[in-house]
């Protein structure tokens, strides 16, 4: 009785842990936003980096009240492959005959793993808007006389 009491016990901090660091990663990837760089032409020179800067934002602000969403669909990637993963955990529980505790562990670490691959991918994987922002706010700002070479 004492020696499952440890078990549950040790199961709650590594809960409460994995949850810190999943918690910290999605701060981390939804701070972390692409932007427009521009050539350095005659028009950033003549209004300088902070006029810049504030026409950058109002073409975010224009394009997002046109409809064009930044975001491109990371953290639809994470659910689905949280889903996914727990899916294929159930399954897995399943076939390995314990049907009942089993489809439930196997279905919490196929869903945490699903959520892992999900993040490293968010993580390494391009940070780049979706399409139609990115043009929509690089027309903006060609039309005000900036070059946009690329966004990071």
């Amino acid at each position: 009785m004492l020696e499952r009491e440890g078990y549950e016990r040790i199961g709650k901090t590594m809960k409460r842990k994995s949850l810190s660091v999943i918690g910290g990663s999605l701060l981390l990837v939804a701070c972390s936003t692409a932007h427009p760089v521009l050539y350095p032409n005659a028009h950033l020179h003549s209004v300088g980096k902070e006029v810049a800067a504030q026409d950058i934002e109002d073409c975010k602000k224009l394009a997002e009240s046109a409809g064009a969403e930044e975001g491109s669909g990371k953290a639809g990637r994470v659910a689905t492959g949280t889903v996914v993963g727990g899916a294929a955990g159930a399954v897995g529980g399943a076939i390995s005959g314990s049907v009942g505790r089993g489809s439930m562990v196997g279905a919490a670490s196929g869903a945490v793993w699903g959520l892992l691959m999900g993040l490293y991918h968010v993580i390494a994987g391009p940070s780049q808007p979706n399409q139609a922002y990115t043009n929509f706010v690089n027309r903006c700002l060609q039309e005000k006389g900036y070059e946009v070479t690329g966004w990071q």
